[in-house]
């Protein structure tokens, strides 16, 4: 409800003065000097008497000794106040609330005004300070404006600036108010003021500045701090500066330039309106810049609380985040965080019940001394970049760094190696089996992108450790392995460097958690001149089939099981059994997709756990025969039901048979098939040739040994003889 006109004015159709004429916004429970409740109907306003262009509330009065037709359309009413009480702002909090708005108010952020649109507000208390935070909830406005996307993704890391430049580190106050908002935008970001009560009409107020809560502030602050000081960076073409938000970092190779640069980047903020207090302006190490402690050659994050009382998933969420937040400066492995990372499991309720496991004890000790030992430092900028890859299988991580070759740290002088950012691999999987190669190829390709958004460049070395057997030449021993291994192939596609299979001589790369790939391979990219297995399985009998010909005896030999679950676990048994059968050289033959992949996956493959215990108990057993195996072998994918001839079909028919619900009677050989359909058909000799592929003297046996050919057998006539009539 607004409150139009103070004067007080003559109703033409009532005859007695108004103290005040209102027009309504919403429906209403009034009550008149009287004490007595009317209420007040705003859906018929067009119906109402006009006073001056003015709408008057029609009020329906409870005077229950008034008959209907005494009831006025229209009645004078004083103190209007709502009968329901003032939800919402304590009083505490009220009167903060419209002490930051005086504050707000007195340095021009906000203005009075009349705008029709209005979003909620409210204060909170500020973490550890008795003071109140003024928050808009600019929700249903947010709903309205289009998404500018990022412009700046990430942080800056400064572990790119040089070692020993000077540096300075500005905080802009309140950066957001400081920014202004488009004369047309800013009556939609208003707000009201509430009284007790409602005792008074509510003030009501819009933003003249960016305000905090709108979607696109972070990004319109970005852009126009970023516009301010782009002709400072090209002014002073010697210096870095970082900006992100409201924190800008000036860097220099001397103090003169630090000295120039500082101050052309204070000039274009204030001139552009920003408030900087010169407390907020460090010049002297330790630098604090972004929840980092930045030395003049080391960077550590800034003092971080862990809290070791774990009570709900909430709790949980907090500390791994926090904790995966300092892990590219730290170094805190997979590892390391799995027992506190498995936490998070379970429950989908963030209340939900959680408390420390020993092992997520162990993990936080060791965090907190990782924390207390750890840095990262700042770079060179007259090294090269380089990457190794460390860690644990199934935990694999690496390093990007650099070596300085002239030091040696046993001869008490620095340390020659110098942490630029630790990369880590996804805590889960996105395979169910991933093989060794495939997670170096992931760790390379992450890390070379990160190097080029770091620095724009390459690096000059990969570190592969790679265990070499006798007698191997490494280059080509690289060769195969980058002909074999796809994923390496798109990870170091275009990649002009050197490829090292030795470590550096730190300790950091020399702990007891090497990696070292393995290049021992047993599956054969062609088939044998071995055994041949065949595999099936049934969804109807459970059977779980292989079948194979003995080489010595030229007899099928079979072996058969139930198997509990799907066809491809139970034909995943088949081929757990097979390898557990034959360690020699042997060629494994199947119908099903899945089987063959997995297989061509399973040697040293780092398993997903998944909730199928079957399904996990028997890939682990596959993963464990062939890591383990000796001999080769080689897998192929055969379609079933065919009608194809040769040794392969047939091998499968007598997979699908024996998998078959009912047992079907052993096929007999060709001369029985023969001697079967002559019984039947009684074909002559050559007939026989043709159909079964026989030899002529076989044919001729089976229609001479026929008793119904020789019955009716006809008498040979002799040549040149006419026979009697």
């Amino acid at each position: 409800m607004q409150k139009e006109e103070q004067e007080v004015l003559q109703a033409p159709e009532l005859g007695f003065p108004c103290s005040s004429w209102l027009q309504l916004t919403e429906g209403l429970h009034l009550k008149d000097d009287n004490w007595n409740f009317v209420s007040v109907d705003n859906s018929e306003q067009g119906t109402w008497p006009r006073v001056k262009g003015q709408t008057v509330a029609q009020i329906i009065p409870t005077w229950e000794h008034l008959e209907e037709d005494n009831i006025p359309t229209a009645c004078p009413v004083h103190n209007i106040t709502e009968v329901k009480p003032q939800v919402g702002c304590e009083l505490q909090k009220l009167k903060a609330l419209e002490e930051l708005v005086e504050e707000q108010l007195a340095k021009g952020h906000i203005v009075e005004t009349t705008s029709p649109w209005n979003s909620p507000v409210f204060v909170i208390r500020k973490l550890g300070k008795d003071k109140w935070r003024l928050l808009q909830d600019l929700r249903q406005i947010n709903n309205v404006i289009e998404d500018m996307g990022s412009l700046q993704p990430g942080m800056p890391t400064p572990t790119m600036l040089p070692q020993n430049w000077k540096l300075a580190v500005i905080d802009i106050k309140d950066c957001f108010f400081h920014i202004p908002l488009h004369p047309d935008d800013a009556p939609r970001f208003a707000f009201s003021v509430p009284t007790v009560n409602r005792e008074a009409p509510r003030k009501r107020y819009h933003w003249r500045v960016l305000p905090q809560g709108m979607k696109v502030s972070p990004i319109i602050c970005q852009w126009y701090v970023a516009s301010l000081l782009s002709p400072v960076r090209v002014a002073a073409e010697k210096a870095i500066i970082h900006h992100y938000m409201d924190d800008v970092l000036v860097c220099a190779p001397t103090d003169d330039v630090l000295s120039h640069a500082l101050d052309l980047t204070i000039n274009a903020l204030v001139v552009a309106g920003f408030e900087l207090q010169e407390n907020k302006v460090q010049r002297m190490p330790p630098w604090r810049y972004l929840g980092l402690e930045i030395g003049k050659r080391t960077i550590v994050p800034q003092k971080l609380e862990i809290k070791a009382k774990i009570q709900t998933l909430a709790d949980v969420h907090q500390l791994c985040g926090a904790l995966n937040w300092v892990r590219p400066w730290l170094g805190l492995t997979t590892e390391d965080l799995a027992p506190l990372f498995n936490l998070l499991k379970g429950g989908e309720e963030l209340s939900s019940p959680r408390e420390l496991t020993p092992e997520a004890k162990e993990a936080l000790e060791r965090v907190q001394h990782l924390m207390s030992t750890r840095q990262a430092h700042r770079c060179d900028p007259d090294l090269p970049f380089k990457f190794i890859i460390m860690g644990k299988l199934p935990h694999l991580h690496g390093v990007i760094f650099q070596w300085r070759n002239n030091i040696k740290k046993d001869q008490g002088r620095e340390d020659p190696l110098l942490i630029i950012e630790w990369v880590f691999l996804s805590h889960q999987r996105s395979k169910r089996m991933t093989r060794p190669q495939e997670l170096v190829a992931e760790l390379i390709r992450k890390a070379r992108v990160r190097i080029r958004e770091l620095a724009g460049c390459d690096f000059e070395c990969i570190h592969i450790p790679i265990g070499l057997r006798s007698g191997q030449i490494t280059k080509a021993m690289l060769e195969h392995l980058l002909q074999e291994n796809e994923a390496l192939q798109f990870a170091l596609d275009s990649f002009t460097g050197q490829i090292s299979i030795h470590r550096p001589a730190h300790k950091i790369f020399n702990q007891d958690a090497k990696f070292t790939l393995n290049l021992k391979d047993v599956r054969s990219r062609k088939p044998l001149e071995a055994l041949t297995v065949f595999t099936d399985a049934s969804r109807k009998s459970h059977k779980s089939v292989m079948t194979w010909k003995d080489p010595q005896t030229q007899q099928w030999e079979a072996d058969v099981a139930e198997v509990e679950g799907s066809p491809q676990v139970a034909e995943l048994a088949a081929v757990v059994r097979a390898f557990e059968r034959f360690p020699e050289p042997f060629n494994l033959v199947t119908d099903s997709v899945y089987v063959a992949g997995v297989v061509s996956r399973a040697d040293q493959a780092i398993l997903q756990e998944v909730s199928n215990t079957a399904l996990f108990e028997r890939l682990s057993k596959l993963v464990k025969f062939v890591s383990h195996r000796e001999q080769p072998f080689f897998v192929m994918h055969t379609r079933s039901h065919t009608d194809l001839p040769g040794f392969v079909a047939e091998g499968n028919r007598r997979a699908d048979a024996l998998a078959a619900p009912a047992a079907l009677a052993p096929l007999p050989s060709i001369f029985e098939q023969a001697k079967l359909s002559h019984q039947l058909h009684h074909q002559n000799a050559p007939g026989l040739v043709r159909r079964f592929h026989i030899t002529r003297e076989q044919a001729k046996a089976i229609v001479a040994t026929c008793p119904s050919c020789n019955q009716h057998a006809l008498p040979t006539l002799s040549a040149g003889v006419t026979p009697e009539v």
